[in-house]
């Protein structure tokens, strides 16, 4: 059975930073990349947020450099989905796709989380040519232009308010007569001159060739089907943590989250670290997950010093 110093389970801008710092400090960390290999950015177009790319740089090729990064210094890249785990004893036991089963002094998870989406075959076919989940990454793409965005929590209020700082009207697509946004948040959008509240609507297509350029809304009240003119279109209605796998032995919030004690990546598990999303359901930015994932691999040099393991 292979035993491992480190093991990182999952593959975006988290997962490779720790990969680069375990590596640099001689832990030859095993990484899985799970089966969104560079995780979300891979669906990303253009990054312009991210320090050091000037110009900016496309998610899929980001992420390139950060394989090529963590490899140039001896991570062993490997891909795979992490199906099972064992963390009632250490060294943790792993298991990749249901077969092969690895001893891990340590592990980091970077598993992240997905965009939850409304299953709309215009969606998937118009996501990264102005359709997207992040407001504030995309948002200045569309710079005074109109946009909607679909959601009722806070998260959509507040991506609401950043788009109408920057675009020149944004609709907010809200399935019922309420929101489930906190009172400050709803008073927030109902006095932006900017944001139209369509209540009691739903998305039954977004319209564009090859890229958006309207979106068709049903009133469910009124039956009436109408059309809006938009170039971005927004989907904030939440995200949900890849985190399933791990439930049986780490402490996690009530959607998922992994709790890690703060100011730190520490899991309630010895030995058992999180960063990126996985743990993080308020900045979720390529730039805050690598700055845990250097967190992670520090913790677990750490940990394993003081254990006798590096």
């Amino acid at each position: 059975m292979e035993q491992v110093n480190v093991l990182i389970i999952g593959s975006g801008p988290a997962g490779y930073t720790a990969a680069i710092y375990a590596a640099r400090a001689g832990m030859k960390p095993v990484l899985y990349t799970g089966g969104q290999p560079g995780g979300q950015l891979t669906i990303t177009t253009d990054v312009e947020n991210y320090p050091g790319y000037p110009e900016g740089i496309m998610g899929p090729e980001m992420m390139e450099d950060f394989r090529k990064q963590a490899e140039r210094f001896g991570t062993q890249i490997r891909y795979g989905v992490v199906t099972q785990v064992d963390f009632s004893a250490r060294p943790h036991r792993v298991i990749v796709d249901d077969q092969a089963t690895l001893l891990a002094e340590t592990v980091i998870i970077s598993t992240g989380a997905s965009a939850k989406w409304l299953g709309l075959e215009s969606e998937t076919r118009l996501n990264g040519r102005g359709v997207s989940a992040c407001a504030v990454c995309d948002g200045f793409f569309f710079r005074g232009q109109e946009v909607a965005i679909v959601g009722a929590g806070d998260t959509a209020c507040e991506e609401a308010s950043y788009l109408a700082n920057i675009c020149s009207k944004v609709y907010m697509i809200v399935r019922k007569e309420e929101m489930r946004a906190s009172l400050i948040m709803q008073q927030r959008v109902k006095n932006n001159p900017k944001i139209e509240i369509l209540w009691n609507t739903e998305t039954l297509e977004i319209l564009g060739d090859q890229e958006v350029t309207g979106v068709k809304i049903l009133n469910n009240k009124t039956q009436k089907i109408s059309e809006i003119s938009i170039s971005g279109f927004f989907v904030a209605i939440g995200h949900q943590p890849n985190t399933e796998i791990f439930k049986e032995y780490i402490t996690m919030d009530a959607s998922g989250y992994i709790k890690t004690i703060p100011g730190t990546t520490k899991t309630n598990v010895e030995g058992v670290f999180a960063c990126g999303d996985a743990q993080d359901n308020v900045y979720r930015q390529a730039v805050t997950a690598a700055g845990t994932g250097c967190m992670a691999a520090l913790d677990a040099e750490r940990f394993l010093a003081a254990t006798g393991n590096h």
